[in-house]
């Protein structure tokens, strides 16, 4: 678990710096009369997240966290099952996007979640799955005026309709 856990903040800090790195491509401080640049989020969150890995590693090293203190591995047999069952879905998710779009991966992804992973009643599983996509629509396209990968040409009587609502 000790060297799970310094690994892992060593991976995490590198992503860190990474995406500082990324975020200044764009401006990370105050724009005059603007606000904030389109990097500072990124840029802040990101370097709040390398502290929080320095104090995670550091910890690790010093052997002051539960984890670090554990002889036990990392991932047990049902916990590598269960990384492969949600890694997989998750996967499955990101390939639907361009199929189904994101809003049907999404639904499908609940099913799976909530119905065979999770084990909840058909009503909510079903009830979830439906309601997520269909708020996350509202929210995207009509709040947010950010358009979601739609998915293959099929779909767009559907998102045709919806678009009725919002208009």
């Amino acid at each position: 678990m000790r060297r799970a856990e310094i690994v892992m903040a060593g991976i995490l800090a590198i992503f860190s710096i990474y995406l500082m790195w990324k975020s200044t491509e764009l401006e990370i401080g105050y724009v005059s009369g603007e606000g904030p640049g389109g990097g500072a989020w990124p840029f802040w969150l990101s370097a709040i997240m390398l502290v929080c890995t320095g104090v995670i590693a550091y910890n690790g090293f010093k052997r002051r966290s539960v984890p670090s203190q554990s002889d036990e591995p990392l991932l047990d047999r049902y916990g590598m099952k269960m990384l492969l069952l949600v890694g997989g879905g998750l996967l499955g998710f990101v390939a639907l996007i361009d199929i189904i779009s994101m809003y049907g991966a999404m639904c499908v992804f609940l099913l799976y979640y909530l119905g065979f992973l999770g084990r909840h009643s058909l009503r909510l599983t079903v009830g979830m799955a439906f309601i997520t996509p269909v708020v996350f629509f509202f929210f995207f396209e009509a709040l947010m005026r950010i358009t979601l990968p739609k998915g293959m040409p099929f779909l767009e009587p559907f998102f045709n309709f919806m678009n009725t609502i919002i208009y």
